[in-house]
């Protein structure tokens, strides 16, 4: 019954031809933050954010060697990799297999295949309000969430 799901890697993942002006090549680190005009793919190393503009249709992809430590905003995330920081995808998130995110990911759809590890919360957010969350945190958007609905610890 699962062998048929497993020759099938994932019916989720939507297989988009991508097209990346910058690359980050895994024998590369950078300290700083990276303000993304274009798509990206990182092989190797930032240490610093990774945003783009809400009304660009940006995609960060994090290679299977590459690794973020800060927080990213764009469009769409797709995380091989590891990430260190809290990720705001105003479409799409994406965690492959032997993918590692430590932070908090805020999305408007979701996709996780077997293996995935997360160590953050979850927060799916609709279009509408993701224009209103902005760059706040997951954990106000549930406290938030709890006082209008009376709930709490």
């Amino acid at each position: 019954m699962f062998s048929k799901f497993a020759k099938n890697k994932s019916a989720t993942f939507k297989s988009m031809p991508e097209k990346f002006d910058t690359i980050i090549g895994k024998n590369t680190v950078i300290h700083g933050s990276l303000v993304m005009l274009e798509s990206i793919r990182i092989d190797g190393k930032v240490v610093g954010n990774v945003e783009s503009a809400k009304e660009e249709m940006i995609i960060v992809v994090i290679g299977d060697s590459g690794e973020v430590q800060g927080d990213i905003l764009a469009h769409r995330v797709v995380v091989a990799g590891k990430v260190a920081g809290n990720i705001h995808a105003h479409e799409r998130v994406e965690l492959h297999a032997d993918s590692l995110v430590q932070g908090d990911i805020k999305y408007g759809s979701i996709a996780i295949e077997h293996g995935a590890k997360v160590m953050g919360l979850l927060l799916q957010v609709s279009e509408a309000s993701n224009a209103n969350l902005g760059d706040s945190d997951a954990q106000n958007a549930i406290r938030k969430a709890q006082s209008v609905t009376g709930g709490g610890n």
